[in-house]
């Protein structure tokens, strides 16, 4: 990383994006608590941000694979800032979908292109990809925390504040844009030796797709679950959510780290398998040790989240940005269109009967990856792992 001053402005820029992904779970409570809304209709501002971006992010990557777009980098941060930033200033709910529908947008068209840049960057070392994840995982695991802090007690109409990590990811795109030069004649956009595997691809997208409902059905509720679990912790929500995202944060190193020695397709087998006890814990464990099972749950959902990514490549090495769109937009952000469902559920029912079906989604996932082939690294991403 030291060596590739590329990779790290694009980490840093990853980060300042993905904060507003994980802006909008922590903005829920807020809305719940000062607009009065169901879970059910709070879950629905989930949806305008996934929806949106779950349709516009594998169109954002077909174009890239035709046409280099480096100008998506800058323009897409600032737009998903906004889109945050506007969020809280209406109390009409169309509006506040709208701008959060938006925000979606920005975060769509950049990580198509951003993906493609970090693989030039990386030389296509799945290893090098994982520190590209971590930035996205650390402004994820920051979002409750910069939203309690420009929020706190206050009134929602203190959103705009939150457009600043934009402004400072734009400004970091810039030097990367250079560094870079032209995406499509970079040696490293070449397509890899071999064909491409749709089978396989279309297999992992099933996987990658469960991954999607678990982590988005909890990203929305912990908070609130977390309050109900933990009582005399008055943080404990923010706590829960903050947890989550870090755990991505050590997840993604650990598992490139673990699949330069065991693969792939094996490490993100073992760490859904994982998975699925640690979110049986969350679920179901009362008090304090609820918390563990947080970090545990997000260590083992995150440990294959950028190996998916070059998984993803690797199967289509001639449509690396359709891949990329597809692993990090429709597969990623498809569980938001489950999140108002678990809502509705919660409120006819209970919030922990309602986010038990999320325990079986890891099975789907491990299942899954039972029959994933590991397709053969390039030569150059074997050196700089």
């Amino acid at each position: 990383m030291r060596s590739n001053p590329a990779l790290v402005l694009l980490a840093l820029g990853h980060a300042c994006v993905d904060l507003y992904q994980g802006a909008v779970a922590a903005l829920i409570p807020f809305f719940v608590t000062e607009r009065h809304y169901s879970l059910a209709v709070a879950s629905g501002i989930v949806l305008a941000a996934s929806l949106l971006s779950s349709i516009t992010q594998p169109l954002f990557g077909a174009l890239t694979d035709r046409w280099p777009m480096p100008w998506l980098l800058p323009a897409s941060t600032l737009v998903g800032g906004v889109g945050i930033a506007l969020s809280g200033l209406s109390g009409s709910y169309p509006l506040t979908l709208a701008f959060v529908a938006l925000s979606g947008i920005g975060v769509a068209a950049y990580h198509p292109e951003s993906a493609r840049a970090a693989r030039i960057a990386s030389r296509g070392s799945h290893t090098a990809m994982s520190w590209f994840s971590l930035g996205g995982n650390v402004g994820f695991a920051l979002a409750p925390i910069m939203v309690a802090l420009a929020i706190g007690h206050g009134s929602l109409r203190a959103t705009p504040v939150l457009v600043l990590p934009a402004l400072a990811g734009a400004a970091l795109c810039v030097p990367v844009l250079r560094m870079i030069g032209d995406h499509r004649t970079a040696p490293a956009t070449s397509p890899a030796p071999g064909v491409d595997d749709v089978g396989s691809f279309v297999k992992l997208s099933l996987a990658v797709i469960a991954r999607s409902v678990v982590f988005i059905g909890l990203s929305t509720f912990i908070a609130l679950h977390a309050q109900q679990r933990v009582h005399g912790v008055p943080a404990a929500g923010t706590l829960a959510l903050f947890l989550l995202f870090l755990g991505g944060a050590a997840g993604s190193v650990l598992g490139g780290r673990l699949a330069q020695r065991y693969g792939r397709v094996r490490v993100s087998r073992w760490s859904y398998l994982i998975s699925v006890a640690a979110v049986a814990g969350v679920v179901h464990v009362p008090g304090p040790a609820m918390l563990l099972f947080v970090a545990l749950t997000s260590a083992g959902l995150y440990v294959p989240f950028s190996l998916q990514v070059t998984l993803g490549q690797d199967y289509l090495p001639s449509r690396i940005g359709t891949a990329s769109g597809l692993t990090l937009g429709l597969t990623v952000s498809i569980g938001g269109l489950i999140s108002p469902l678990l809502g509705r559920l919660a409120d006819t029912t209970s919030l922990p009967t309602a986010l038990t079906p999320l325990i079986l989604m890891p099975l789907v996932s491990w299942l899954v990856f039972r029959v994933l082939p590991e397709p053969a690294l390039p030569a150059a991403a074997r050196r700089e792992s």
